[in-house]
């Protein structure tokens, strides 16, 4: 199964990507330990808003190295719920930055899944567990967005041939 979810952050690319390349710990929403190095597995709280409750899991998240192209930048991922996991599945995919223009950016999570439990989990995937993982990726995103919206720097421009200038 694939999932893919965007936001638009009104900062430029040149802004975000440094944060995103930073430890994660800086922008990660739901951070439940902090790692000293990219590759270690982080914990997480994902989930969504159910009414006034917030349903939720812990996940291991591991990035990969980053792949960067001009204007573009990719972090593969991996993320896995903690504790017993027959019943959840394992996503696989990265998390993206990307110009859009030169004051916005486009977020972007790709994410592959297998259901578990074979037959049955698909059937169970097809009516329930694909929007719950939809709702769970976009909540991750819109929040990740802000947090990286919130760490970039506002840069003060400086008046030319104003006066004393």
């Amino acid at each position: 199964m694939f999932l893919r979810y965007y936001c638009e952050l009104a900062e430029p690319f040149e802004r975000i990507e440094p944060r995103l390349l930073e430890a994660p710990e800086r922008w990660l929403p739901g951070l439940a330990t902090s790692a000293n190095r990219r590759g270690e597995l982080l914990l997480a709280a994902v989930g969504f808003e159910l009414g006034r409750y917030r349903v939720g899991k812990q996940v291991a998240i591991s990035f990969g190295a980053p792949l960067r192209t001009p204007g573009r930048t990719a972090l593969p991922l991996t993320w896995r719920v903690t504790g017993p996991q027959a019943l959840f599945p394992r996503f696989e995919g990265e998390l993206e930055v990307a110009a859009l223009g030169a004051e916005c950016t486009q977020l972007v999570i790709n994410l592959t899944y297998r259901p578990p439990l074979g037959p049955v989990g698909l059937t169970v995937d097809r009516f329930l567990l694909h929007r719950v993982a939809e709702a769970t990726i976009k909540d991750f995103l819109d929040r990740t967005g802000e947090a990286l919206r919130r760490a970039a720097p506002t840069v003060a421009y400086a008046a030319v041939g104003g006066p004393g200038g």
